[in-house]
């Protein structure tokens, strides 16, 4: 298998769960409006609505966080970090991979991994409220989200090493994308013919005029 395979391999993985962890904000968006509904309009509140909540946001947000990762969609000082050099870039990245991504990811699946056998084998329950539900399931995605994220940093330090031999980043798959940041790839892609580039980005454009006048309550026709 070559590095790339290698990478998109790692890459895959991060998306196919990212992705299917997603799903979880349509259960708890409905799992919001129904204890709404409940508590405001026939006045029986469900007791433990808060622990599903705040379990179903707490898997979403951490089970997603290789998925981020593996699109380089992880907030980062830009301002500097832009300008730089690929070899420059690599450089400063795996210097902070090394001595902090790995440390700190590694304690979390250290730290993580006893705190979900403790509660496993106490059976824990919430204690927020009265007759909570159990709380060990939940527990053990952060040892898993861990491993996870450890993984992908591990794709990541790999394309700062190729990049740092080549001078060139790796690609990584491409999804969804703010048109902001697509206007830019194209706008520095030497792979995109010049009549492609400019008919690209003012569709893009379009997309974010039709965005703003319809958040403004203006009525457009596409």
């Amino acid at each position: 298998m070559s590095v790339q395979s290698l990478l998109y391999s790692i890459d895959r993985l991060s998306t196919w769960i990212g992705k299917a962890t997603a799903w979880l904000m349509i259960i708890l968006m409905s799992a919001v409006c129904i204890e709404v509904f409940k508590r405001y309009i026939i006045n029986r509140p469900t007791s433990w609505i808060f622990d599903l909540d705040n379990m179903l946001y707490g898997t979403l947000f951490m089970l997603c966080g290789a998925y981020t990762l593996a699109q380089n969609a992880h907030v980062r000082g830009d301002f500097l970090y832009s300008s730089m050099r690929p070899r420059t870039q690599a450089m400063l990245d795996l210097v902070l991979y090394v001595v902090f991504f790995i440390p700190g990811i590694a304690a979390l699946i250290y730290a993580g991994y006893f705190y979900a056998a403790d509660s496993w084998h106490i059976k824990e329950h919430s204690n927020v409220t009265a007759e909570g539900p159990p709380v060990y399931h939940f527990k053990t995605v952060i040892p898993i989200a861990g491993a996870l994220i450890m993984l992908q940093g591990i794709a990541e330090i790999i394309r700062c090493v190729v990049c740092l031999k080549t001078g060139e980043w790796p690609s990584r798959l491409a999804d969804v994308a703010e048109t902001d940041v697509i206007e830019e790839q194209l706008a520095h892609s030497e792979y995109v013919d010049e009549e492609s580039r400019k008919l690209a980005i003012e569709g893009a454009q379009r997309i974010d005029e039709i965005a703003r006048q319809r958040g403004m309550g203006g009525d457009v026709n596409t």
